[in-house]
């Protein structure tokens, strides 16, 4: 099945700003999370990933240009990505790209072909106390080291390497077209300028062998779900000395019991029975740094909304925290004794008796519908 294009799975325009993505993918996000989709979780968790995999293409510039000038392919893994993936013509004139926009490619000693690394993503689970607050953590990455039995040459102890015969050690060859002489990776060596006829049994030949290291890694206080954290030089190594790729920390906040979170805002459900609601009086609600106090004016209704400023999340790039938004969910008593039921039907009796003025919605109510069918 072809892929939908990525604008159009985030419901933007193609000359859309980086914020207007970011905010579409939010939206998105929250709405096709299987967490909230519990009836149909798997075809949720099928648009969360289509959704997630369109912001990460958009939300990179390059990755970004490279879909806006040739389309999935350029984006796609399997084409070998961007440029490169359209073979002989991008490969020939290589050289010529990576001098002018400083990309993957260049060359090394010996006019050998380097290749920069290739970036690695990492998924980070935290909490929402941890996504306000900030956190230093620590990740096991792979990391790459010198193979230690043919000490990073790749070939089996006692045996040498040899000069590849193709390109004399250079990497690339020269190829002429009528009038165009122009350079490519040679196919015998792949670029590396040398041939090994004995692999180390130990790295095949690589020189090196793949380990886990430990990283330092500072969440800033403010984060959101989605974001990611970019750490230069620990990606895939280079190749034939060329520079290491970065990794890439993405964020996931794990659902809260309370709370929810819309950009530095956050919302709550606050249940109350019909008395307190009737009545009126304070009451604490929770946040994220304690205990708080809210009035409730007599007659309050379901649905209220009070807001308590500065009470959400002070977000990464924010001058000042958001707020938190307190819903008044009404509770109905359950599991009522014969005495509550009776005392229960002498008040609404009451209530009835005093007419419209104990329930002005209800009175609302039925004049609208002694309306709508005429009577």
């Amino acid at each position: 099945m072809s892929k939908r294009d990525y604008y159009e799975v985030l419901g933007v325009p193609k000359n859309a700003e980086d914020d207007e993505i970011k905010k579409a993918y939010r939206k998105l996000a929250m709405k096709y999370h299987p967490d909230r989709n519990q009836g149909s979780a798997q075809e949720a968790e099928l648009k969360f990933k289509e959704v997630k995999e369109a912001y990460e293409m958009l939300s990179d510039p390059q990755k970004r240009a490279a879909y806006d000038q040739y389309g999935h392919a350029g984006v796609d893994p399997s084409m070998r990505g961007g440029a490169e993936g359209f073979g002989g013509f991008a490969e020939a004139f290589g050289d010529i790209f990576g001098d002018i926009f400083g990309a993957n490619g260049g060359r090394g000693r010996g006019g050998r072909q380097m290749y920069r690394g290739t970036d690695l993503s990492y998924a980070m689970e935290i909490t929402l106390e941890e996504a306000a607050e900030g956190k230093d953590a620590q990740i096991r990455i792979p990391s790459w080291d010198d193979c230690t039995t043919c000490h990073g040459t790749g070939a089996t102890p006692g045996t040498s390497v040899t000069t590849c015969t193709t390109c004399h050690g250079q990497g690339v060859v020269q190829m002429r077209q009528g009038f165009f002489s122009v350079q490519q990776t040679c196919p015998h060596c792949r670029g590396t300028g040398k041939t090994i006829k004995d692999p180390c049994s130990t790295c095949h030949g690589q020189g090196k062998i793949k380990q886990q290291k430990t990283l330092e890694v500072k969440i800033p206080a403010g984060i959101d779900d989605g974001m990611r954290i970019r750490s230069v030089g620990n990606g895939e190594p280079g190749t034939n000395g060329g520079p290491p790729g970065d990794l890439f920390i993405e964020i996931r906040i794990k659902k809260h019991d309370i709370f929810e979170r819309d950009g530095d805002d956050l919302h709550c459900v606050v249940p109350i029975g019909f008395a307190a609601a009737a009545l009126g009086g304070e009451i604490e609600v929770p946040t994220l740094g304690g205990k708080a106090a809210i009035d409730i004016p007599e007659g309050t209704q379901a649905g209220k909304q009070f807001r308590l400023r500065g009470k959400g999340i002070k977000g990464v790039r924010s001058s000042y925290p958001g707020d938190l938004y307190c819903h008044i969910s009404l509770e109905t008593p359950v599991k009522l004794t014969e005495h509550q039921k009776k005392l229960l039907k002498e008040f609404d009796d009451s209530l009835r008796k005093g007419g419209a003025k104990h329930s002005p919605s209800a009175e609302s109510w039925t004049d609208r519908l002694k309306s709508f069918f005429g009577a």
